[in-house]
C-alpha cells in the first residue's frame, strides 16, 4: 500500500455511522485530564459504521454489543445494530467483510450475527487480548471475554484476516493502525464523493478529546493516542470529515438518512465544519 496519506481514487463508496446505543454520563468519565466542568452532562452515544462499495459489496466496521453486554454494563440499546443496517438495505448475514477496529465490547458483539464475513483484526490487538495484558484488570476491563474467545474461534476457523500495520482491504477502503487506546486499534479511511472519510473510531470518543489533546481514560499508551491525533488529519480530505467513535455531535454534523433518520447519518455529506 502506498504511504500517500490521501492517494488519488477514482472508486467512490458511501459510508454511514448508525446509532445504536446511549449512556448517560459526566464529562469527569471522558477525560484522562480532569475538564473543568467535571460534572457537567456529557452523554454517550455508541456506533457502528457501514460501507456501501462502488461495487454493490458491503463492508461492516465494528459490530457494536449485545443486549447482554448492554444490561451487564448499564448501556441503553437502542436496538440491535444488525436492525439499522436492514433499514439501510443490508442484511448481516449476507455481509462478506468486518473491520473490528478492536476488541472492546461495544465493537466486537455479536460476531456470530455475521456468519459467512471475514473479520480484519490488528495482529497487535489479538496479541494484546491472549497474553498477559489480561493479567490486569484495568486492561481487562472493556473485553467481554466471550468476544474474544469468539474471535479466536473465527481465527481457527480461517475466518480473520490478521492485518499487521496498514492495509488497503481494497480500493478505496484503507485500514490504517494507530494503538493507543488499545494496543491494536486501527481506523478506517474511506473514499467518497467527498474526499476520504477517516472513521476515527476510539482513538477519540468525542470530538472534544483530539480537541483539548486529552484521550479518553481507557487507554493503553497515552502517547500513542495522542501522536495520532496529529497524525489523522492527513488521512481525510477535510477536518469536517474525520469521525469520532461515540459522539453525540455527529448526529448533527452530517446529513440524516431518510430511511432511518433517527439512528443513521450519511459521512459523506457533512453539515458543519467541527
Amino acid at each position: 500500500m502506498t504511504d500517500d496519506p490521501r492517494p488519488a481514487c477514482a472508486v467512490q463508496h458511501e459510508v454511514y455511522a448508525i446509532r445504536y446505543g446511549h449512556h448517560q454520563r459526566v464529562a469527569a468519565q471522558n477525560f484522562i485530564e480532569a475538564p473543568a466542568d467535571p460534572q457537567a452532562p456529557m452523554p454517550m452515544d455508541y456506533f457502528v459504521w457501514l460501507i456501501k462499495c462502488a461495487d454493490g459489496r458491503h463492508v461492516v466496521v465494528d459490530t457494536g454489543f449485545d443486549a447482554q453486554a448492554a444490561a451487564r454494563r448499564g448501556r441503553e440499546m437502542l436496538r440491535p445494530p444488525e436492525q439499522g443496517l436492514a433499514r439501510l438495505g443490508v442484511e448481516a448475514a449476507e455481509v462478506d467483510d468486518v473491520v473490528i477496529t478492536h476488541l472492546h465490547y461495544d465493537h466486537a458483539g455479536a460476531t456470530a450475527t455475521y456468519p459467512r464475513a471475514t473479520f480484519w483484526v490488528q495482529e497487535k490487538e489479538l496479541g494484546f487480548t491472549t497474553g498477559k495484558y489480561m493479567c490486569h484488570s484495568f486492561f481487562r476491563l472493556a473485553y467481554e471475554q466471550r468476544d474474544v474467545h469468539a474471535m479466536v474461534g473465527h481465527l481457527f476457523d480461517q475466518r480473520v484476516h490478521v492485518v499487521d500495520g496498514d492495509a488497503e482491504l481494497r480500493p478505496g477502503i484503507r485500514l490504517r493502525w494507530v494503538g493507543g487506546h488499545t494496543a491494536g486499534l486501527q481506523v478506517v479511511q474511506v473514499h467518497t464523493a467527498a474526499g476520504w472519510v477517516v472513521l476515527a473510531s476510539d482513538l477519540f470518543h468525542y470530538y472534544a478529546n483530539r480537541d483539548k489533546g486529552s484521550p479518553f481514560p481507557i487507554v493503553y499508551r497515552p502517547d500513542q493516542s495522542l501522536e495520532a491525533f496529529g497524525r489523522v488529519g492527513a488521512w481525510a480530505s477535510d477536518a469536517a470529515l474525520i469521525v469520532p467513535g461515540h459522539d453525540p455531535l455527529v448526529m448533527q454534523r452530517f446529513a440524516r438518512d431518510v430511511r432511518d433518520a433517527d439512528f443513521s447519518v450519511r459521512l459523506w455529506e457533512p453539515l458543519s465544519a467541527p
